[in-house]
């Protein structure tokens, strides 16, 4: 599942970062290697704050204490699992 995908006010827990560049594996992407700087990386919680009304863009996201305004695309980047599910 994709954090883009999750509802709002449901918790998961982040299992990777997709680095594929358009469907290239030989590049990696610099929003991903970016939204890992940031802390999305597996293991962590995450929650939907709220979407957007047009769209649902952009989506607020919580990871730990700190909120992130993500468009769906990059919110796609980032594969979740429901809290409490093995990977």
């Amino acid at each position: 599942m994709r954090l883009s995908e999750l509802r709002v006010k449901q918790t998961a827990i982040i299992t990777a970062v997709d680095h594929t560049l358009d469907g290239n594996t030989d590049q990696r992407d610099p929003i991903a290697n970016r939204l890992e700087t940031l802390g999305f990386v597996p293991g962590e919680k995450v929650q939907i704050v709220t979407k957007g009304v047009f769209g649902g863009d952009p989506i607020l996201v919580q990871l730990g204490f700190t909120r992130f305004a993500l468009r769906k695309v990059e919110a796609a980047k980032i594969q979740i699992c429901s809290e409490g599910t093995a990977t």
